[in-house]
């Protein structure tokens, strides 16, 4: 999340821009949708603040990686080799970036039954709680960046194949 943040934090410091201009140029990507929609923003302290947390949404993280036009792989110490080099759905403005938390759950429950691992076991070894991950199957707006990413990893399977171009 470090890294993460310091490549948003060098590009709006090179551009010379706020946090509240960033976090209206995040939100333009997607201007026709969001003027279908009628979507609250993206809020300035959700960026500015993301590196203190040390986390943000999974779904927060789909805005400022399409602004930043990177991977979430990029941004980890050690990735699994098949998680490399695989971009993310290209975008235009009537349409956002949105994981599919159905299929994530969809994969991650079909490797943990392959395994014969309970959702206890799961957990335990994605350091989070039974109920993070099987919360994933109704999860109607987003989880943890860093729990999504690490589901991936543990998949070997990038980021990408978990995120959808997205109209509603």
């Amino acid at each position: 999340m470090a890294a993460f943040f310091a490549a948003l934090d060098e590009r709006r410091s090179e551009r010379r821009l706020t946090w509240t201009a960033v976090a209206r140029e995040m939100w333009e990507q997607s201007a026709k949708l969001n003027r279908r929609r009628d979507d609250h923003p993206i809020s300035p302290s959700t960026i500015a603040n993301m590196n203190r947390r040390g986390d943000t949404t999974c779904q927060h993280a789909l805005f400022m990686l399409r602004w930043l036009g990177r991977n979430p792989e990029d941004f980890m110490v050690a990735p699994k080799p098949a998680t490399m080099g695989k971009p993310l759905p290209a975008s235009d403005s009537g349409h956002r970036l949105r994981w599919n938390l159905k299929r994530l759950y969809a994969t991650l429950n079909a490797a943990r039954l392959r395994r014969g691992a309970t959702w206890r076991q799961a957990a335990s070894h994605l350091a989070c709680t039974p109920s993070q991950l099987t919360g994933l199957r109704t999860a109607k707006f987003a989880t943890s960046f860093r729990l999504a990413m690490r589901i991936c990893q543990n998949l070997h399977r990038p980021a990408a194949d978990f995120v959808d171009v997205a109209t509603w």
